[in-house]
């Protein structure tokens, strides 16, 4: 079975800074037709940072989940970044340290039913402390939370940002994989 679907229009809802909206008229594989709306992202990096046996997370406000949320820190790519580049940069502006090894992870859809935003996920290793440059906007608190312990906290619903749960899953195969816990 074909799974396809070919765009036979599109029209632009939305332009922000961020992100963009449109809604394509989709013609489906058996011939049906049918709309999508589509948040267009530039794609993002999320890092889990690793300081000897702790991650090192950020609390911040989210106003579209009206609460506070613990996260690996994280970015939007800027229009032509090298990813990696972004990786390093996120990092130091989020937690002020830079990583001596930025390994990337693997990369994955926030939620391909509407959006193209690709996060792609990066273990930060050997950090040492720099002067961090939070965009002006950001108000964030620094949380350093034992390795051991992530697993268990995402468990117990302490980590409900999912970029979160999937890149901190891949990093502790990672780490395992490296003998680092």
């Amino acid at each position: 079975m074909k799974l396809m679907e070919t765009v036979i229009g599109s029209e632009e809802i939305f332009t922000g800074r961020i992100i963009h909206i449109r809604r394509d008229r989709v013609r489906l594989p058996d011939g049906l037709e049918s709309s999508r709306e589509i948040v267009e992202h530039r794609g993002a990096v999320c890092i889990l940072p690793a300081l000897g046996s702790s991650a090192l997370l950020v609390r911040q406000y989210r106003l579209a989940a009206g609460c506070v949320l613990m996260e690996a820190p994280a970015g939007t790519l800027e229009p032509g970044e090298d990813i990696e580049k972004c990786a390093f940069r996120e990092l130091e502006e989020e937690t002020g340290h830079r990583a001596g090894r930025m390994l990337k992870l693997g990369a994955f859809y926030a939620a391909p039913g509407y959006s193209s935003e690709k996060i792609h996920a990066f273990l930060a290793l050997d950090l040492t402390p720099v002067e961090s440059h939070a965009d002006e906007d950001e108000r964030l608190e620094l949380v350093f939370l034992p390795l051991d312990q992530l697993e268990k906290s995402i468990l117990a619903g302490e980590v409900e940002d999912a970029k979160t749960i999937a890149t901190v899953w891949l990093a502790l195969s990672r780490l395992k994989e490296l003998k680092e816990i």
